[in-house]
């Protein structure tokens, strides 16, 4: 990807999250970008895969959704703040993006699917010939927790054992749905199941959200519920990276891990009693995942 749009379509995204609540021109955007409103459109498009302001329209009903789904507020009122000039306009375009009416997803809090837009990442500059980008000692940090009974809404796939199969299978855009619950306990997760919670003809990696053990509320169609039993996991986070060097730092935890002796703290592997699962990888934080473990 050519490093001037990518940069001058970041410039775009941002501007137009600290502008989410206002007006928003395509001149603007051509100011914020340094190009020509024209310019501007026809990159942002190319590298998004959509226009400028069908992205807005999604984001802005998305952040709606946020507050209508966590604050007690008149629909009018988010209508007006999220530059929808009428009440009528504001409960179509949501109806569409989500096939339930604004004012009934407020009381109702069920889960849709959110638009999560992808958040284009500059690369830093190319190092010299030989000179490697990956830092030479790398740290993991480990941790041991208890994790309570809990349940998970999840969605099955056919026979995926990792996250690109599942992509393959299922499609990489049910986050979305699982972040919009309300009353998840975590953020979503990507789980290898042990086989006992595998039904027959189902994949051993699924995606979902874990939700309070007495969670009783609608879940959306195609996904289903389990129950998970208190446990011990074992956290393996690995350093911030790069953004472009994510699969050689999830690499390096995922080969840290298989290597990786628990009997060194009184502890074994537990795979066949509980879900391993990841975390979305963020370079920031680091890649972070874990596995189940029971005392010897």
């Amino acid at each position: 990807m050519d490093q001037a749009k990518t940069q001058a379509v970041k410039l775009i995204q941002t501007y137009i999250k600290e502008n989410i609540t206002n007006a928003i021109t395509l001149h603007e955007l051509g100011d914020a970008s340094g190009y020509s409103p024209y310019h501007a459109a026809k990159v942002f498009r190319e590298v998004i895969g959509m226009p400028p302001f069908e992205y807005i329209r999604k984001l802005r009903l998305t952040e709606a959704a946020k507050v209508l789904r966590d604050v007690d507020v008149h629909v009018i009122d988010v209508a007006f703040d999220f530059v929808f000039g009428t009440h009528e306009g504001f409960t179509r375009a949501f109806t569409k993006e989500f096939g339930v009416r604004p004012k009934t997803y407020s009381k109702q809090k069920q889960p849709i699917k959110w638009f999560l837009p992808y958040d284009v990442h500059v690369l830093p500059n190319k190092k010299e010939k030989g000179e490697s980008t990956v830092e030479k000692t790398r740290f993991i940090f480990t941790q041991i927790v208890e994790r309570p009974a809990r349940k998970a809404i999840v969605k099955r796939g056919v026979k995926a054992t990792h996250y690109f199969e599942y992509c393959d299978e299922v499609g990489c855009d049910i986050w979305g749905m699982l972040v919009s619950v309300k009353d998840a306990l975590y953020e979503p997760v990507g789980l290898w199941l042990p086989s006992k919670l595998i039904k027959p003809g189902t994949s051993k990696y699924v995606q979902g959200v874990e939700v309070p053990v007495d969670y009783d509320k609608e879940i959306p169609e195609g996904y289903e519920i389990i129950d998970l039993e208190p446990c011990t996991m074992m956290i393996f986070q690995g350093q911030p990276y790069p953004e472009s060097e994510f699969r050689e730092h999830i690499g390096y935890v995922m080969d840290a891990i298989e290597t990786f002796n628990p009997e060194v703290y009184g502890y074994a592997w537990d795979d066949d009693f509980a879900p391993r699962f990841q975390l979305e990888p963020q370079g920031y934080r680091g890649y972070i995942e874990a596995r189940p473990i029971r005392k010897l």
